[in-house]
């Protein structure tokens, strides 16, 4: 079935009971017990990534139409189920009833089936041929050289909690397509959607091995899904924190890895910008997945001529915002992941007060509701640059607004970050737009939209990660490439 078995890890294509017991997922709008989810011991870490080695040398092997079938069939599974799949997601993740439909298990589906075409795309690539005069190396000649890309060998894909269904099939899918398998180890929050996606993946044919998955509630099942011998690369979504010491970990046994990190997105907000454009953009902060989402135009930089226009705008775009039950149709706004987390989000909103910000919209927790982890959408105005809520990442539904006088003060403003995944541009003028985002030091820029395309290369500079997936660059990130070269 693809609703996968409750309460159980997956290992080597079983359904296995876990050594540690279970822990329970909890619904953050109600504060309801969702499910439980299986606390793997570290031994059945090591087993399932045993099982992804003992896998890899056949699927390495399997023609890519094969793979491209299992990748299809999968999503035609995901679809099947796809209702029932989109309720657990909401439960477990807080997301909004269509947020969990279209930009998560909708996203997901999509992210199979484009892998199972990635799965044909050409993995061998020629090189210039090379004239090579007589020497040590041997006789004059003509040399022909070929890159072929092959599969990394077995990957850890530990995903976030902020989309249980695009993040872990972002990683599997291009990793599967490459002919790589994986031990996937999702987000301790969320986990059931991924043990339905693995169980849409075995009913689609994916081998015994080549697919596991295993979770637990603290941190050492990561550890030692980062830590195993048998595995040769991760793949990591979340804080930059953790990531630091996954590549630690990565660094002393030269693992492959690939890291999506945090962001704390810069919006430039020019003098000549259309405002209501740049209002419902910066607005998907407030609004999208509660601003848990490291994408997010958290930081917006304004013409001083602006400012005043822009906040006004920005603070009655988030006070018509409804915030509450994600089952209500009516809601805009749901609650972040956890207790824990709305208290951290919280901290930073009293520590801008303390700083010297001005809250010029939510600050407050939403009164109407008794249950349920709700953060409302807050504007900070007045602030300076060197203010932690201007520097660190939230992930919350906040939003701080500093002025800048001129051009190049904001770019540099932009710049003194220790992130740079996505930054924004608002401007009349498209040429003045593109020139700007040439200037920024970020992996990726949006011209006047917070849309992506989603076959451009995504990944940040600095500490907001290594490395670019999505379209074919996920099939990149997931190979590593010989050179073969012969004499003509």
């Amino acid at each position: 079935m693809s609703g996968g078995s409750p309460g159980r890890l997956f290992i080597g294509g079983e359904w296995t009971e876990p050594d540690g017991g279970h822990y329970e997922v909890i619904d953050p709008a109600t504060e309801e017990v969702v499910g439980l989810a299986p606390e793997a011991s570290r031994a059945q870490v090591y087993e399932a990534a045993g099982a992804a080695r003992d896998a890899f040398g056949s699927w390495s092997r399997t023609r890519p139409e094969e793979r491209a079938a299992i990748l299809d069939r999968a999503a035609d599974i995901v679809q099947r189920d796809f209702l029932a799949h989109a309720e657990v997601a909401r439960a477990e993740s807080g997301a909004t009833a269509s947020t969990a439909r279209g930009m998560q298990v909708g996203v997901g589906i999509a992210r199979f089936r484009r892998y199972a075409k990635g799965a044909l795309e050409p993995v061998e690539e020629a090189v210039a041929p090379q004239i090579n005069e007589a020497g040590p190396m041997g006789r004059a000649g003509v040399f022909g050289a070929l890159a072929v890309r092959h599969p990394v060998g077995v990957i850890t894909c530990v995903t976030s909690y902020n989309n249980p269904w695009a993040n872990p099939a972002g990683k599997i899918a291009p990793a599967l397509a490459m002919g790589n398998t994986v031990v996937v180890k999702p987000a301790p929050q969320d986990p059931l959607s991924v043990y339905r996606m693995a169980a849409a993946l075995a009913e689609a044919g994916v081998p015994p091995g080549v697919v596991n998955v295993v979770t637990g509630s603290g941190a050492k099942v990561g550890e030692a899904a980062v830590g195993s011998p048998d595995v040769d690369m991760v793949s990591f979504t979340g804080s930059t924190a953790v990531g630091q010491r996954i590549a630690e970990v990565c660094g002393r046994g030269m693992k492959r890895q690939l890291m999506e990190l945090g962001g704390k997105g810069a919006a430039l907000v020019l003098d000549d910008a259309d405002l209501a454009s740049a209002v419902a953009g910066i607005g998907t902060t407030f609004s999208f997945y509660s601003g848990q989402i490291c994408t997010a135009p958290t930081r917006v930089l304004v013409h001083r001529s602006r400012q005043d226009e822009l906040i006004a705008a920005l603070t009655a775009y988030a006070n018509r915002l409804t915030v509450g039950d994600p089952r209500d149709r009516a809601t805009v706004v749901g609650p972040v992941i956890s207790a824990a987390h709305r208290d951290r989000v919280e901290a930073y909103v009293e520590l801008g007060r303390k700083e010297g910000a001005r809250v010029v919209a939510g600050g407050v927790r939403p009164g109407h509701l008794d249950r349920g982890f709700y953060v409302a959408p807050t504007l900070l105005a007045d602030c300076t640059p060197d203010m932690r809520v201007v520097r660190e990442e939230i992930f919350g539904p906040v939003v701080v607004v500093v002025p800048f006088d001129d051009e190049e003060e904001a770019v540099a403003l932009a710049n003194d970050s220790d992130y740079g995944l996505i930054d924004y541009v608002w401007s009349g003028d498209v040429a003045r737009a593109f020139r700007i985002a040439r200037r920024l030091r970020a992996g990726g820029v949006g011209v006047n939209t917070v849309g992506r395309n989603m076959e451009a290369p995504f990944g940040g500079f600095k500490k907001s990660g290594v490395g670019r997936d999505v379209g074919s660059y996920a099939l990149h990130a997931y190979s590593e490439t010989q050179a073969i070269v012969w004499p003509g």
